[in-house]
C-alpha cells in the first residue's frame, strides 16, 4: 500500500519523506514515554511470543476448518489456552514464581556461619526523617524520600529540597536547590542551614518532561539499554572530588523466557543550573554518566555505598525460599519456604540498610552498608527468624545469608517484635503510638554475639497515616531476639546501651546459661572487687578499734600513776 503510494508521484513522495521523518523525530526525542511500553515487551517476551504463535497457528486453523464443529472447538481450545495462562501464570503467580526461581538460580550465594556486628546504630527510623525534613521546608518545597549513604566517611541520611509536585508551575521553571544531609547516629537529626547545602540539579525527581530525573535518564540510554534497563532509586551523595551528585541506580533485566532483575550500574548526574545548552543536552542524548557494575570498583565513593535499588535486593532475598529445592515453596510443601514480613502500610518495609562489621567473620565481605532482611516462614501465624540475609548495597555481585533455623536457635522475627514492645509499656496509648522499623543491633555481650533488634515508637498522625512524629528524642527499645526481653533504652547515650542490656539480662543469661565462661569470670571479678572492699572496710574499722583501744589504755594508764 505505501509503495503504491510512493510510485503515484513527487507529492506523495515529499509526503511519505516529511511524515517518516516526523515520525523518526518522535521516535526519537520521545523514547522517555514509550520506553515503559518497551519494558513490558521485555519482561514479558517469552509470553507475548507464544501467545501471538498460538493465537496466529489457531486462527489460520480456525479460517482453513470448513466445518462449524470444528470451527467452535478451536476457539474452545484458543480460549482454555489463554484462560489457563491467566490463571497460572498471574492468578496463582507463577510468572513470578519462575521469575524468582532464575534469581535463585542466578546468585552468587554465600552462607556464613558466624554473624557480623552492627556499627554506628541509626537512631531514627526512615519516615521519622521523612517527617522531620517535611517540616523544615516552605509550601512551594517537597522533599524526596530519604536514603542513607556514606558521606565524609559518615552515614547520613540524604534526601532533595525540590519543587513541590502541587505547584504545576514550579516543576517547569524551578531547580532542585538544595539537599538535606543529616547524620543518621544522632538522636538530634538538625535541618538547620549547617545540614542544609546549597547545590543546584537541572533535573529532579519531582520536575516535569525532560527536566525529570527518570526522562532525562532514559534518554540517555542507547537502543539496546532501551529494552533492558530502568531507572529506580534515587541518591545524593559527594563523589570522589567533592562535589554533590545524583546516583540513579539501574536495574537490568536478564533472562529469555522468564526475565529476571538485577543490578545494572548507575548513572551519575552531575549538579548544575538549567541553560539552553543543558536544554539541548537532556531532550537529544540525556543526562548522565553510565557506570557499569564491573566499573564501580574505579570510583572510590561508589564502593561500600549504597546504590543497589531495593527492588533487586527484596526479589534476591526473596528467592531463599528455593533454598530446600525448586518445589519446596509450592503449597503442599513449604517445609522450608521462607517470606520477607511486611509491615503495615505506612512503615518503612524492608531492606533496613544497615552498617555492619565483617572483620571477624573471616568471609571476605567488607565492613560497610548492607540491605538487611530477616526471612520468616510463609504462614502468617510463624514469626520465627528463619534467615538473616546480607546484601552489599553498592550492588557487588555477592549475598550472604545465617540460617537460623537449621541451628535451631528459635529467635523471634522482626513480626514478633511490635507485641512485644506494646507488651512492657501498656500504660502507653498504643493508637497513636507504634512501634516501627526493627532492624537488627548485633553486639558481643556478656562472651557471646547477641542479636537484638532496635525499634523506634513514632507517634502516627490519625488524618495522615503517612504522617510520623519525628521526635529528637524519640523513645528506643531493644528486643532480645532469643530471650524476648525488652531492653528501653536512652536514645541521648548509645555508649550506655550495652551496659543497660547487661544490668536488665544479665541474670537471665547467668539462669540459662551455666557453662558460659565470661560469667564465671565475671563473678570471680566481681567477687574479688567486693572481697576488696570488704577487707579496706575491716581494716578501716579495725584501725578505728585499736585507736580507740589505745587511747583507753592512755588514759587509764595516766590514772594509775596519779594513783
Amino acid at each position: 500500500m505505501l509503495k503504491n503510494y510512493w510510485n503515484k508521484g513527487a507529492k506523495q513522495k515529499k509526503r511519505v519523506i516529511f511524515f517518516s521523518a516526523i515520525l523518526l523525530g518522535l521516535l526519537f526525542f520521545l523514547r522517555d514515554d514509550y520506553q515503559p511500553a518497551l519494558l513490558i515487551f521485555r519482561k514479558y517476551i517469552f509470553v507475548i511470543l507464544l501467545s501471538f504463535i498460538v493465537l496466529f497457528f489457531g486462527i489460520r486453523r480456525f479460517r482453513r476448518l470448513a466445518s462449524s464443529g470444528k470451527r467452535i472447538l478451536t476457539l474452545l481450545m484458543l480460549s482454555a489456552f489463554f484462560g489457563l495462562l491467566y490463571f497460572v501464570g498471574w492468578h496463582y503467580n507463577m510468572f513470578d514464581y519462575m521469575k524468582t526461581y532464575n534469581v535463585f538460580n542466578n546468585l552468587n550465594r554465600f552462607e556464613i556461619v558466624e554473624l557480623p556486628l552492627t556499627q554506628n546504630e541509626r537512631i531514627q527510623p526512615l519516615r521519622n526523617i521523612f517527617s522531620m525534613a517535611n517540616e523544615s521546608v516552605g509550601e512551594t518545597k517537597d522533599v524526596s524520600l530519604p536514603h542513607l549513604v556514606r558521606v565524609d566517611g559518615n552515614n547520613q541520611w540524604t534526601m532533595a529540597i525540590q519543587p513541590t509536585e502541587k505547584y504545576y508551575w514550579q516543576g517547569l521553571k524551578d531547580n532542585t536547590e538544595e539537599v538535606f544531609s543529616v547524620s543518621s547516629t544522632t538522636p538530634f537529626p538538625r535541618f538547620s542551614s549547617e545540614n542544609r547545602i546549597p547545590v543546584t540539579f537541572s533535573i529532579g525527581e519531582s520536575l516535569k518532561f525532560s527536566r525529570n530525573t527518570y526522562n532525562a535518564v532514559v534518554q540517555r540510554l542507547n537502543p539496546w539499554m532501551l529494552f533492558n534497563y530502568e531507572p529506580s532509586d534515587t541518591y545524593y551523595m559527594k563523589n570522589d572530588k567533592g562535589a554533590w551528585v545524583q546516583v540513579v541506580s539501574l536495574i537490568k533485566w536478564k533472562g529469555f523466557f522468564f526475565p529476571y532483575p538485577t543490578f545494572g550500574g548507575v548513572m551519575v548526574v552531575e549538579n548544575g543550573e538549567h541553560n539552553f545548552t543543558d536544554y539541548l543536552e537532556r531532550i537529544t542524548i540525556g543526562k548522565g554518566t553510565f557506570i557499569a557494575p564491573e566499573e564501580m570498583k574505579n570510583y572510590e565513593y561508589l564502593k561500600r555505598q549504597n546504590t543497589l535499588a531495593e527492588k533487586v535486593s527484596r526479589i534476591q532475598a526473596e528467592s531463599l525460599k528455593f533454598l530446600g529445592g525448586f518445589s519446596d515453596p509450592l503449597p503442599w510443601n513449604m517445609k522450608s519456604a521462607v517470606k520477607i514480613p511486611l509491615a503495615p502500610k505506612d512503615q518503612n518495609q524492608q531492606p533496613y540498610v544497615t552498617d555492619f562489621d565483617f572483620s571477624d567473620t573471616k568471609v571476605g565481605a567488607y565492613s560497610g552498608l548492607y540491605h538487611w532482611f530477616g526471612l520468616e516462614p510463609i504462614g502468617d501465624e510463624r514469626t520465627s527468624l528463619s534467615y538473616s540475609v546480607f546484601i552489599p548495597a553498592d550492588g557487588t555481585d555477592r549475598l550472604y545469608y545465617y540460617d537460623h533455623a537449621s541451628k535451631k536457635q528459635g529467635y523471634a522475627g522482626v513480626s514478633a517484635m511490635p507485641l512485644k514492645v506494646q507488651e512492657s509499656k501498656k500504660e502507653y496509648d498504643w493508637n497513636a503510638n507504634a512501634p516501627v522499623e526493627f532492624r537488627p543491633y548485633i553486639k558481643n555481650i556478656a562472651g557471646k554475639k547477641r542479636m537484638f533488634f532496635l525499634g523506634t515508637v513514632s507517634t502516627i498522625s490519625s488524618d495522615n497515616p503517612e504522617q510520623f512524629d519525628g521526635a529528637a528524642t524519640p523513645d528506643l527499645a531493644l528486643v532480645d531476639s532469643e530471650y524476648r526481653d525488652v531492653v528501653w533504652i536512652n536514645a541521648k547515650k548509645p555508649s550506655t546501651w550495652n551496659e543497660e542490656v547487661y544490668k536488665q539480662l544479665n541474670e537471665a543469661w547467668r539462669t540459662s546459661e551455666n557453662g558460659n565462661i565470661y560469667f564465671e569470670k565475671e563473678k570471680t571479678i566481681l567477687e574479688k572487687n567486693r572481697q576488696i572492699l570488704d577487707s579496706i572496710k575491716l581494716i578501716s574499722k579495725q584501725e578505728k578499734n585499736l585507736k580507740e583501744i589505745q587511747r583507753l589504755q592512755k588514759q587509764i594508764d595516766s590514772i594509775k600513776m596519779n594513783n
